[in-house]
């Protein structure tokens, strides 16, 4: 019979490479996948003494059922931490209003370069979508509000709200959201 440190080395030989592979597929991050086997393991260890032997089909049933789980955990964290740092500066369509001072000729010009770029990507819009725009980014009201406005549930109007950018970025030809608003 095996030791503990024994039968953890074989688990880690003949599962590492596997897990990895499972656990990228579901990440699409090398390092987040690398973490997630360590992650596992370390489960693993937790509950090595209700592992069979390690070459045995239930083992590997259990040894999948690990990572797999690891790696969906990792995958809902990362969901969750890139909805609260979103790359949209939700401002950047801040239009100019007829009381904007302005101080240069210069500034004038971009400012109205500036409408003319957003009139153009709001125009491949429906109108639903572009009172989303407008209303989100012109008046930063939160999408609770715009839906409560449009008679919409808020994950819809969120939804909308994301398919717009995409068509705008669509239209303008760029494939960032930092690029979208850019008038070089």
């Amino acid at each position: 019979m095996q030791s503990a440190k024994e039968k953890l080395q074989t688990l880690y030989q003949i599962y590492e490479k596997p897990m990895y592979h499972i656990a990228y597929a579901i990440l699409h991050h090398p390092q987040q996948a690398e973490d997630a086997v360590s992650e596992a393991f370390c489960r693993v260890i937790r509950h090595l003494d209700k592992i069979g032997e390690p070459e045995h089909p239930k083992t590997k049933q259990y040894m999948i059922k690990i990572i797999r789980s690891t790696a969906i955990s990792q995958y809902r964290k990362n969901a969750r931490e890139n909805s609260r740092y979103a790359p949209w500066d939700d401002g950047i369509l801040q239009i100019p209003t007829e009381d904007t001072p302005v101080t240069s000729s210069e500034q004038q010009e971009r400012q109205m370069a500036e409408r003319l770029a957003i009139s153009e990507m709001l125009g491949v819009l429906n109108a639903t979508d572009t009172k989303i725009v407008l209303l989100r980014c012109q008046q930063d009201m939160p999408f609770r509000e715009i839906a409560r406005q449009c008679g919409m549930k808020e994950a819809a109007v969120r939804k909308r709200f994301e398919r717009a950018r995409k068509a705008m970025m669509k239209q303008k030809g760029v494939t960032s959201y930092e690029q979208l608003f850019s008038l070089q």
